[in-house]
C-alpha cells in the first residue's frame, strides 16, 4: 500500500515535471509567457502603425520572437519606412526592430 503511494507520488511529480519543462523557452522556441508577450507586443505595434495616417497599415506585415519585432511589407518611401521602425521602438517590451520594408 504504501509503495502504491509513493510510486504514484513520483509518478504525479514526473508529470509535473514534464509540463513545466514543455513550457520553457529555448533560444529558436518561445515559452507561452513569451509567446503571450510576443502577441501582445505585435498587437500594440499593428496599433500603433494604424494611428499613422502617413502609413498603409495593410502593406506592412509585423511579427515578433522574444521581443524582437520584424517589419516586413511594402512602403511608398524611406521616410515612411524609418517612421514604421520609429513607432515600433516606442512600444514596451520591444527590445529591437528588424526592418525589412520594401521601398516600392
Amino acid at each position: 500500500m504504501r509503495e502504491t503511494k509513493l510510486v504514484r507520488r513520483v509518478l504525479i511529480g514526473l508529470i509535473l515535471l514534464g509540463f513545466f519543462a514543455g513550457c520553457a523557452g529555448t533560444e529558436n522556441r518561445e515559452s507561452t509567457g513569451e509567446y503571450i508577450d510576443d502577441s501582445v507586443i505585435t498587437s500594440k505595434v499593428k496599433a500603433e502603425i494604424l494611428k499613422d495616417p502617413d502609413l498603409k497599415v495593410l502593406q506592412i506585415n509585423v511579427e515578433s520572437f522574444k521581443g524582437v519585432v520584424q517589419l516586413s511589407g511594402f512602403v511608398d518611401s524611406q521616410k515612411a519606412a524609418a517612421r514604421a521602425e520609429e513607432l515600433a521602438k516606442s512600444v514596451k517590451g520591444v527590445s529591437s526592430v528588424k526592418n525589412s520594408l520594401v521601398i516600392k
